[in-house]
């Protein structure tokens, strides 16, 4: 099967998992309940918009599709007015997200985040005893405030960008190479400090977020910290990788959107859309091109021990890593880009499970008994996600390269101004 049968028999398979039963909504797998918290956000029906979008690149609408978009933009708008949750994956900000991608009108999220806004961010919820203390506030791009800040760039949210950078600015920490941010700030923890400084818990998110927010919002300082944040990043390894966690975890190193040199490479671009001449001595473009040298390098896709590499979804795994080389290859035209994201689409492809009309992927957790997990449906760990990138890599190859421009990587898109 090619690239293009293979997304078309998951986004089938999708489609097939959707619940209309009075409320829209798909589960984590199939059988499974939805969880409420997660049934608007990217992991739930949200993450569809966005496969919707790419869709909408590639040829028209189905009629089933039409009322899937209809549904979710109905749905999610009219959760905004009651929402209390922040977070790029499943709240207010989420929101903002597919609202956009749905060409639906994200402005009542942003003053639903207005109006929740304290002096020192928003209140995050799940962050529970004993652990963090009451009211703990977040600042990273997943959870927390620089999350917050990507939304507020991406809507040109003046007022909100303001309030989201001046609260990351607060909540810097001087190191000795520049400025950092833990994703919980001490104060708030009853334990050590976790630092992750990859894009979506750490520096290298939160420096994007600002990078981009100080260029748009004509704010030099935000670029400055920005600057700070990445020389400090680059003090933690070779400008090839740096540690997914400090104090280590299990696995050191990670090569993804999530926590990896992927995700990491944005910053660098969000610096030279700012107007960044260097950071630590050397151009942000030449970093761009080490972080994903060393993804490129890393062994990837292959699994090729117990714990590296055992996911294909977008945030942790294959799919987004290619979205990412895929990214670069629009903008910066280097044929090794393409041919990496081109490997990537391979290995999905082949590591589909095809059954009858219907395709999906389970993936390898080397922790539990089964080796294989249940097959996920979602944007972020599922079929939705995986199918997007692979009816990106079909529509490229065939001369069409628009990408999609989205909340956490529109700054990676040349045609986006």
């Amino acid at each position: 099967m090619d690239y293009g049968s293979v997304a078309d028999a998951a986004w089938r398979w999708v489609l097939s998992q959707v619940r209309w039963d009075g409320e829209l909504s798909i589960p984590e797998t199939p059988g499974a309940a939805v969880n409420p918290a997660y049934r608007d956000g990217v992991h739930g029906v949200g993450g569809l918009a966005y496969v919707l979008a790419e869709i909408r690149l590639t040829r028209p609408w189905t009629a089933e599709e039409e009322r899937l978009a209809s549904g979710i933009a109905a749905q999610v708008s009219a959760g905004v007015p009651h929402g209390t949750s922040y977070n790029f994956f499943d709240g207010l900000v989420s929101a903002i997200g597919v609202l956009t991608a749905l060409g639906a009108d994200p402005a009542p999220s942003v003053d639903r985040l207005l109006t929740l806004a304290t002096p020192d961010g928003w209140p995050q919820t799940g962050f529970d005893p004993p652990r963090f203390l009451p009211g703990t506030r977040v600042t990273d791009v997943v959870l927390g405030t620089a999350g917050v800040l990507l939304a507020a760039v991406w809507a040109d949210a003046r007022e909100l960008g303001t309030l989201a950078a001046d609260v990351l600015l607060a909540e810097a920490v001087e190191v000795p190479a520049g400025l950092d941010w833990a994703y919980v700030p001490s104060r708030f923890r009853t334990d050590e400090t976790v630092w992750m400084p990859n894009f979506s818990h750490g520096v290298a998110g939160i420096s994007a977020a600002l990078a981009v927010a100080g260029a748009r919002f004509a704010r030099p300082e935000l670029v400055t910290a920005a600057t700070r944040g990445a020389a400090h990043l680059l003090s933690l390894g070779d400008g090839f990788v740096v540690p997914q966690r400090i104090p280590a975890g299990e696995e050191p190193i990670a090569h993804g959107w999530c926590h990896g040199g992927s995700g990491t490479s944005l910053l660098y671009l969000a610096l030279d859309r700012a107007g960044v001449a260097e950071v630590a001595g050397r151009p942000p473009l030449e970093w761009h091109r080490r972080s994903l040298h060393g993804v490129r390098t890393s062994g990837l896709p292959a699994r090729l021990r117990p714990g590296f590499w055992d996911n294909d979804g977008r945030c942790c795994g294959t799919a987004g890593v290619g979205d990412i080389f895929l990214d670069s290859w629009c903008r910066g035209g280097d044929p090794d880009d393409l041919a990496f994201a081109v490997r990537l689409a391979d290995a999905l492809v082949e590591r589909a499970v095809v059954d009858g009309p219907h395709a999906y992927w389970r993936f390898v957790e080397h922790r539990a008994e089964e080796p294989l997990l249940p097959p996920g449906i979602g944007w972020m760990q599922g079929a939705a996600g995986i199918a997007a990138f692979l009816f990106r890599i079909s529509r490229v190859l065939q001369g069409s390269a628009e990408p999609v421009p989205r909340m956490d990587s529109w700054w990676a898109c040349p045609e986006v101004a």
